[in-house]
């Protein structure tokens, strides 16, 4: 199999909730829009940020449908996650049946199998349809991490694996899969706050979450730093890491809604057993947000034309 023209940043885009707990169906494709207007190359919905493991089956189909027609040709690869194999495995057709344009596949929720269990959670869902598939290493939130020699085991079974997004915090994770893996998969950091330095270690994306609500200024970091323009990734990096290390919390998903609430592209709505930031908490995050934003560095000359084509 081809390998997926997959690089560039991938938002994993926010679940948008209507005031009765419902999926703001309108706000999810028009952030969609968006965010692509801004220069993103590829839509990963329902994953962590997403508030997947809060969504019913039937509101995932819908949103992968809703993307999927909002992304038009731009690769749509929503997370496919789930209690048990059976679920992940009927999530990942009917992704392929709404369009899709691959899976990022995710380890089970809640069990955290050993490497049998894990490899054979894994091929049922990569074998149920002929998506390419990107692998989702999170150790820290699935207690299951895939080493480099675990991504090459897979990978030499399975030809639709094609990338990875590495999360583990690790940087080095990215080189030791290079090297065992060479240019066979795409590369994708997984943490905010590890963009700059995975690019470096030979990454080829971001599957992003401050993008969500700052989107140029996450697409003009991923280009400096992917084009090896040290100084100046290095200045917007520096800005913007207050915001990044958001999304390595566990209120991750509180958070970067707030941002978005604070840019204005979105509403602190999220999902029980999710609640919204209060009290000392709110506050001091807001503080936070508010100093960075106040201190935005002025568009650059791509980052303006980027701006004009947004969707009002």
């Amino acid at each position: 199999m081809q390998r997926a023209d997959w690089t560039g940043v991938f938002p994993a885009t926010t679940t948008a909730f209507l005031p009765d707990g419902s999926v703001d169906e309108a706000h999810v494709g028009a952030h969609v829009e968006w965010l692509l207007s801004a220069g993103c190359t590829g839509v990963v919905p329902l994953g962590s940020l997403g508030e997947g493991a809060t969504l019913s089956f039937a509101e995932k189909v819908r949103i992968i449908q809703i993307t999927v027609v909002a992304a038009g040709s731009v690769p749509v690869v929503p997370g496919i996650s789930g209690l048990s194999t059976e679920e992940c495995v009927a999530l990942a057709r009917a992704a392929a049946g709404a369009g899709a344009s691959g899976l990022m596949v995710l380890p089970p929720y809640v069990y955290r199998g050993d490497t049998r269990e894990t490899d054979a959670h894994f091929a049922a869902v990569l074998g149920a349809t002929r998506l390419p598939a990107m692998l989702y290493n999170n150790p820290i939130a699935y207690g299951t991490d895939l080493l480099a020699d675990d991504v090459a085991r897979l990978a030499d079974r399975f030809p639709q694996v094609q990338a990875v997004k590495e999360s583990s915090g690790d940087v080095r994770r990215v080189t030791a899969l290079r090297e065992r893996l060479g240019d066979r998969l795409a590369l994708f950091a997984g943490l905010d706050d590890m963009i700059v330095e995975a690019c470096a270690a030979g990454g080829d994306g971001w599957v992003a979450g401050l993008v969500n609500a700052l989107p140029a200024e996450s697409v003009e970091l991923f280009r400096l730093a992917q084009g090896g323009q040290r100084e100046d990734a290095r200045a917007l990096y520096e800005w913007f890491l207050p915001l990044l290390r958001l999304d390595t919390v566990p209120k991750f998903v509180q958070l970067i809604k707030l941002v978005q609430r604070e840019t204005g592209r979105g509403s602190e709505a999220v999902r029980p057993p999710r609640l919204v930031l209060e009290g000392a908490e709110r506050d001091s995050a807001l503080k936070t947000i508010r100093a960075v934003l106040a201190s935005r560095p002025a568009p650059s000359a791509q980052r303006s034309a980027l701006g004009a084509r947004r969707p009002a």
